[in-house]
């Protein structure tokens, strides 16, 4: 298993591994699977900041990992939110936890302190592997979203990247890291 920065290249393998997501769950609140060209286009964005990886097997992407943006205020730039997907050919074998563990060091290598994931609940898989990953439960956001004939809460779970400084420095754009 490799663990590296997704390349555009690597965009339709992506979107056939969140496009089920998509279509067939309220795991994303998203109801139509994005355009292969938006879907690029949103890697793109994120990549000028944030990390974006793949988890590569024998040629294969079977997972992707990447953190966004957690809110605009000027005061929210050391937080991020995170979201791992896995294809089910490659669930259960430690995927998502070597995509976050690669993803958090290089988040804490930027100078990010607190990571923040949004999980539509119930869903004890991703639960379980956000708490093995140091995710602690910090709210629920309850029926926030509307999909697929009912309403749906959103459990919110934080991780501490990193010990929280005074008068911390900006991070920097993952560009400036690799």
């Amino acid at each position: 298993m490799t663990i590296r920065f997704a390349k555009l290249t690597d965009t339709p393998a992506i979107l056939a591994i969140y496009a089920p997501y998509v279509n067939n769950s309220a795991i994303t609140f998203e109801y139509v699977v994005p355009t292969l060209s938006d879907f690029s286009e949103r890697i793109q964005i994120i990549q000028e900041q944030f990390p974006y990886l793949v988890a590569e097997s024998d040629g294969r992407v079977l997972g992707y990992a990447y953190a966004s943006r957690h809110r605009d205020r000027m005061a929210y730039q050391w937080a991020v939110e995170t979201s791992v997907y896995v294809h089910p050919d490659g669930q259960r074998q430690g995927i998502a936890r070597q995509l976050y563990t690669s993803l958090f060091d290089l988040l804490r290598r930027q100078g990010y302190y607190n990571a923040y994931a949004g999980i539509t609940a119930p869903n004890q898989k991703s639960e379980a592997l956000h708490q093995a990953m140091g995710f602690e439960p910090i709210g629920i956001y309850p029926n926030v979203g509307y999909k697929l004939g009912a309403w749906h809460d959103v459990a919110w779970f934080k991780l501490i990247l990193q010990p929280h400084q005074v008068n911390p420095t900006r991070p920097v754009p993952i560009t400036r890291i690799i």
